[in-house]
């Protein structure tokens, strides 16, 4: 069982990091929650894979750093479609 779950770490890791993929979009993508992924790529994937977790952090962190952008267009194009 512990295989199972350092291996799909690693296979959401490198999701994460080919795609540049938000934890959101990796969860809908793998049909598990949010919570499972961020607690796979923040807490597992450090101990299975140092290397892999440190490119999945920068991505992630660029996510949370463009997160309030991404939110800003969102509430645009609802208020131009309520027109």
């Amino acid at each position: 069982m512990k295989a199972l779950v350092e291996e799909r770490a690693v296979e959401l890791g490198e999701y994460i990091v080919e795609h540049k993929t938000t934890v959101r979009a990796t969860a809908k993508q793998f049909g598990i929650s949010k919570s499972t992924v961020h607690t796979d790529v923040s807490d597992r994937l450090k101990k299975v894979s140092p290397s892999l977790y440190d490119e999945v952090r920068k991505v992630l962190d660029d996510n949370k750093a463009q997160r309030h952008i991404r939110g800003g267009l969102a509430t645009k194009e609802k208020y131009l479609h309520m027109k």
